[in-house]
């Protein structure tokens, strides 16, 4: 059965474009059909002390949301103030921390000790083995795999696995590489197998963490357990067209040439800040407009969402100019790790086929970062056929999920508590099936996400290798990397020095406060801007004397007939931007 995109996609394979209907207005107008509604709408909307009342709402509203606002800005000063700790909800002992290892490497190995009032060794079965929670670094600061309770980390908790937690820092450990990062992880690993004797530990791998599993399964010694990828990419050059553009990107810009400008300006550092203004440009309607828009319409009740989000999405950390060169360069222009030419530096052959731990593969077609594309399509690649996959010996299963973004595979705590629990619960039934690619699917009558087995069942159906059908334009691909190794040679040769000579200390950190990322955020405190006193002295008369309208009030549907029209306007101006990109891609590569 090949995998393909949910239902409500047309035939070649595309989203279709959004419409621009309005559902409030749609619905408003509908209740215009009944006399009775019309002049009960009417009378709220003319009423002047109707429309006096959402006059009142509305700048109410406003007042909150630009005080919000001023809460997030003075949230990520006192984060940046603490050295930008880890946001796990959990408290925690640090075992290891690798800047003082003999390879230093930012990286740090924690063990979960307490979830609130409760210790974590109170829940722990001593029959079941350790999990390792690895967050991605991409930019992001760590904690998004357990900055709440209903977290990967907190069902591993509650399902009685003892649970450790790869963290970093800040700044990278200075001409920091990849194969320091990969040496730290091989000792993290070792650290937890020698806690727990007898018992292989199960690697949970989020985002760019998930290659970073891989890459540690491989390379330790020891067996590891299963490995979960969640939204993990290990085939950089797939996805679908006009959908995902971000695989474009590097052929579109030259190649890695500027990811090592951007370190060279940066004194060897580059600033994450980078990668989440991507993230942010990647899907407009939902970063720039949707977010802000729901948290002035529902400010009351979006604002200790909004800022417990915030606390980690505007924490940015740094890599070395050598660690994001090799990773641009290696993975995602070069693709080395499904081409199996990946080569770190240490002799250690890194070989995907020879990996025997099982897989847990978790992808979404709702994510446009790492779809399930980028997440399966490297089983082609690597295995050929479903019979090379059995004699390899190894056993993989992959779940879908038809809508939930790239976030919601770890921060929804519906996703935590119904598919991270089922994944966990079936890690011993994954390790005994026959080799062999397998769909996991999760039946739940009930809707429930707190149910248990049985309310819910798993079960694994078979799946061919040969059906996982993903368009890969290998030919254009290759063409990218080909001249992203020409202008990264150029560059390092006639230009680079120049721009090193240039950067100062000074000057790297001037650019990072400069970058509008974080002016954006910052200029919005009462720090920099005296003027937003008088907004949080505003609010707190707010907060005190708020008076707000019905949601069902004429005004407030128009609001939201609004919002769903600019949102609807901004996603088609996204989709033609993301086809001029594929069609410009397709005419310099010719594919």
């Amino acid at each position: 059965m090949p995998v393909t995109s949910p239902a409500q996609r047309d035939e070649s394979g595309s989203m279709p474009p959004a419409p621009l209907a309005l559902p409030a207005l749609a619905s408003a107008r509908s209740d215009m059909r009944d006399p009775a509604s019309a002049r009960h709408a009417a009378g709220m909307l003319f009423d002047p002390t109707g429309l006096w009342a959402y006059t009142i709402d509305a700048w109410q509203r406003s007042v909150l949301f630009w005080d919000v606002l001023r809460k997030r800005a003075n949230v990520m000063l006192e984060h940046e103030e603490a050295g930008m700790p880890p946001v796990l909800t959990f408290q925690y002992e640090m075992l290891f921390d690798a800047r003082r290892f003999e390879r230093p490497a930012n990286y740090a190995l924690l063990r979960i000790t307490t979830a609130g009032t409760e210790h974590a060794d109170v829940c722990v079965d001593e029959a079941k083995p350790p999990v390792i929670v690895m967050d991605p670094r991409a930019g992001h600061g760590p904690g998004i795999g357990g900055f709440k309770r209903d977290s990967e980390i907190g069902i591993a908790l509650h399902e009685g696995f003892p649970v450790y937690f790869v963290s970093f820092f800040p700044a990278p450990s200075p001409h920091q590489r990849l194969v320091d990062v990969l040496h730290a992880l091989h000792r993290f690993v070792d650290e937890v197998v020698a806690r727990h004797p007898g018992k292989t530990p199960v690697l949970y791998g989020n985002c760019q963490a998930g290659w970073a599993a891989m890459l540690v399964a491989i390379h330790c010694r020891a067996p590891v357990g299963p490995i979960v990828l969640n939204g993990s990419p290990l085939s950089y050059w797939a996805g679908e067209s006009g959908a995902n553009p971000m695989r474009l990107a590097g052929g579109l810009l030259g190649g890695s040439w500027l990811t090592h400008f951007v370190g060279d300006l940066g004194d060897g550092r580059f600033d994450g800040a980078w990668l989440i203004q991507n993230f942010e440009t990647l899907k407009p309607e939902a970063a720039i407009w949707d977010k802000y828009a729901n948290l002035y319409l529902d400010v009351d009740r979006e604002e200790e969402r909004f800022l417990e989000f915030e606390r980690w999405w505007n924490a940015w950390y740094s890599f070395s100019r050598e660690e994001m060169v090799e990773i641009v360069d290696h993975l995602f222009i070069g693709n080395e790790l499904e081409q199996g030419t990946l080569d770190l530096g240490d002799e250690v052959t890194i070989d995907l086929r020879s990996l025997k731990s099982p897989l847990v593969v978790f992808a979404s077609y709702g994510d446009n970062i790492t779809p399930p594309h980028q997440a399966l399509a490297w089983l082609k690649a690597v295995y050929k056929t479903t019979n090379a996959l059995k004699e390899a010996g190894q056993r993989i299963v992959y779940l879908t999920d038809p809508r939930i973004g790239h976030l919601g595979i770890f921060v929804s705590a519906s996703v935590a508590r119904l598919e991270h629990r089922a994944i966990l619960d079936s890690l011993d039934e994954v390790a005994s099936l026959a080799p062999g690619l397998y769909e996991m699917k999760i039946s739940n009558p009930t809707n429930d996400p707190d149910c248990r087995k049985p309310q819910y069942s798993v079960a694994f159906e078979e799946r061919r290798v040969e059906d996982l059908a993903f368009n890969n334009p290998r030919k254009a691909f290759e063409r990218v990397r080909q001249l992203s190794q020409a202008n990264e040679t150029l560059y390092g040769n006639f230009v680079s020095p120049w721009v090193q000579a240039m950067a100062t200390p000074w000057s790297a950190e001037a650019l990072r406060w400069l970058h509008p990322m974080r002016t954006s955020r910052y200029l919005l405190s009462e720090k920099f801007s005296p003027w937003m006193h008088v907004i949080a002295r505003l609010a707190n008369d707010v907060r005190t004397a708020r008076m707000s309208v019905s949601p069902d009030h004429p005004a407030r549907a128009a609001e939201r007939a609004f919002s769903e029209q600019m949102e609807a306007a901004i996603e088609i101006a996204r989709e033609a931007r993301d086809s001029a990109e594929e069609q410009l891609f397709r005419r310099l590569y010719s594919y």
